[in-house]
């Protein structure tokens, strides 16, 4: 049962981050007057649709996204409609994507890399607001240490301590004497029986482990807002550097693809970070969210950052680029993607085998 409600919420939180992102192409371009055909929520075949005005809102067989069709989204297409003689076509040639000023479709085209961006930034604030339970975190342990014989475990929390001082001042006054600790882990609390030694050699600590201090005290809400700003811009540029060295690295050094996780590893990812709680699972859908941002506004084709690309040659050039040529540079940054995610989701697979 608890598995089931973690895959329905995995699914709710990455539907809701691309549906975001859709919505920030969808809300732009109906502020500029286009046509929006259609708005679909999941992706085809269709369930069920309803036409509102003069676009269609449908819910679609596959819950993964969404996704927004703005009439005109390629020259192809205008060429192709451009002799019909259909008025209505006629009379909406003015409102297609490519008939627009380049301004307004790089507007239209960094809008959901933007809603993605705020959303992460929104999320980020809300964990500052509600704080994140302080704890003791074990970050390493000393091999044939106290703490390995009791079972201690790296990522281990000591629950019952805000900071490590407190920790080291209640080890010191059990020195000798068979203590009982808390620790969570993996989301279950847990006792660990252990007996501090009485002497502790120079340069060594008594239980044979590194600890750091994890959690989040409450902030107030324009510290929640600055403090999740700053984050984001952090996560956002770690993202990034991360991005251009797998590229780079898919040509030099295969074994980087070690260091990432594809849809796969991302759903096993998500399906134990929901068993640690709420706080958790916000935290990751805007890691998530953030890192969508980053991935849509590289420059490749197929993606956001690729079509601002394309806006960006046609600036210089003064003219757009061939259709054949767009159609087959998309073609083939879109398959460079999916044997990408291919391999990086085999490399999950076996991973978890």
């Amino acid at each position: 049962m608890l598995e089931m409600l973690s895959v329905m919420a995995i699914i709710a939180g990455l539907s809701l981050l691309i549906v975001i992102h859709e919505a920030g192409h969808f809300f732009i371009a109906k502020y500029f007057g286009l046509l929006v055909e259609e708005f679909g929520f999941g992706l085809p075949p269709r369930i069920w649709g309803k036409k509102i005005g003069e676009t269609l809102y449908s819910f679609n067989w596959l819950p993964f996204g969404g996704f927004v069709r703005i009439f005109g989204e390629s020259q192809k297409l205008l060429m192709d409609v451009d002799g019909n003689t259909d008025l209505s076509v006629q009379n909406n040639l003015n409102r297609a994507f490519y008939n627009q000023l380049i301004w307004r479709r790089a507007l239209i085209v960094v809008a959901g890399v933007a809603m993605n961006f705020l959303l992460g930034w929104g999320l980020i604030a809300v964990v500052f607001w509600i704080g994140i339970p302080q704890s003791v975190l074990v970050t390493e342990i000393k091999e044939g240490g106290l703490a390995e014989i009791a079972g201690i475990q790296k990522g281990d929390q000591f629950i019952d301590y805000k900071n490590v001082g407190e920790f080291t001042e209640f080890i010191e006054r059990q020195k000798g004497q068979e203590t009982s600790l808390g620790i969570q882990r993996a989301g279950k609390k847990i006792l660990i029986t252990i007996t501090p030694r009485s002497a502790v050699p120079d340069g060594e600590g008594n239980l044979g482990i590194y600890i750091a201090e994890a959690g989040l005290p409450k902030s107030g809400f324009l510290k929640g807002i600055t403090e999740g700003f700053l984050t984001s811009i952090k996560i956002v540029w770690t993202v990034f550097l991360g991005l251009i060295d797998l590229v780079i690295g898919v040509f030099t050094d295969i074994s980087i693809l070690d260091r990432f996780v594809g849809p796969v590893g991302i759903v096993n990812a998500a399906i134990e970070t929901t068993k640690l709680g709420l706080i958790p699972f916000i935290q990751l859908l805007a890691m998530l969210s953030l890192n969508l941002a980053v991935f849509n506004v590289i420059p490749v084709p197929a993606l956001d950052g690729g079509r601002l690309l394309f806006l960006l040659i046609e600036k210089l050039k003064g003219s757009p680029l061939n259709p054949k040529t767009e159609v087959a540079v998309n073609g083939i940054g879109f398959a460079f993607l999916l044997l990408l995610i291919l391999a990086i989701t085999v490399k999950d697979i076996f991973t978890l085998l």
